[in-house]
């Protein structure tokens, strides 16, 4: 009642000098309840609304990544969707170091380079005095994405199976949607508690936030994409060399059957009692069975 009562309704009882926690029964005082209670319902109406505004932000942005990331979860191929992320990254960084006017003798492609390659390590893009002639900022993209495009598809060559870099695409997209969303995440939640700082500038603070929001969720994407790109391409496949034998045979790892193998004779055994192989006619033992 202090707050929605009224000063007059406050001074009338202060007047008739009624006591804290005395009853009151008057019908000029219901109805000032009445409309006191009527447009408390309406300020909290109002501040759920506008939570509920605030929250329909996030949830858009949440639908679009729980969407990218079922496809990844359902073990579909993410070749396609990897594809067109490197056709962006090259699209945007040639975006943000040419401008549409300037003229191809003005370009820095040392600038770009510098961006690009970090990402997509392709051949430095370098372009001679009637090279430069002949392209513009459609052509110079185009370029861009042939040979990384090219050097794309050598890195899939690289692997045994084709199965095995997509599901190297999963995993380096799927690392880094996640990443990149719970920053994302902890940011909106930061710009949240302080948007409504710019009521006092007469600017509506949902709009602004809705703005913001929007940037942000785009430069989110921007981050995503050029994550999975670098992870890609920076990728090292090894190939397991084939063990070969190098270890000499010694006398502790000789074939142990083949020590055991019985000595044959060359000739039949001659016994004491038989005659002599001499032709003496004498036994073996009394000739030449002595001397053995």
């Amino acid at each position: 009642m202090r707050l929605f009562g009224g000063d007059r309704l406050m001074a009338m009882f202060n007047t008739l000098g009624v006591e804290d926690g005395q009853q009151i029964e008057h019908k000029m005082l219901s109805g000032a309840i009445e409309k006191a209670q009527k447009r408390i319902e309406s300020n909290n109406y109002s501040i759920r609304e506008n939570l509920l505004k605030y929250d329909e932000v996030i949830n858009e942005q949440r639908e679009i990544i729980y969407k990218e990331r079922r496809q990844v979860l359902d073990g579909e191929s993410m070749r396609d969707v990897v594809m067109k992320m490197v056709g962006d990254v090259c699209d945007n960084i040639v975006s943000s170091c040419i401008s549409d006017d300037l003229s191809p003798q003005e370009w820095d492609l040392s600038e770009l380079n510098g961006l690009l390659t970090p990402i997509i390590p392709i051949e430095p893009v370098k372009l001679s005095l009637q090279e430069v002639e002949k392209y513009n900022k459609s052509k110079l993209s185009y370029l861009i994405r042939e040979r990384a495009v090219r050097l794309y598809e050598e890195k899939e060559a690289e692997f045994p199976e084709a199965e095995q870099m997509r599901e190297m695409e999963r995993v380096f997209l799927l690392r880094a949607i996640d990443r990149h969303w719970m920053d994302h995440i902890d940011d909106m939640d930061q710009l949240r508690q302080g948007i409504h700082l710019m009521a006092y500038g007469n600017r509506d603070p949902l709009t602004e936030y809705k703005i913001a929001g929007y940037d942000m969720f785009n430069g989110m994407m921007a981050g995503i994409r050029e994550d999975t790109v670098r992870s890609i391409y920076h990728v090292r496949v090894e190939h397991p060399e084939e063990r070969v034998q190098v270890a000499k045979i010694t006398g502790t790892n000789k074939d142990a059957s083949a020590m055991k193998a019985p000595v044959k004779r060359g000739s039949a055994k001659v016994y004491p009692n038989d005659p002599c192989p001499c032709g003496s006619g004498k036994k073996y033992k009394n000739c030449h069975g002595r001397e053995a």
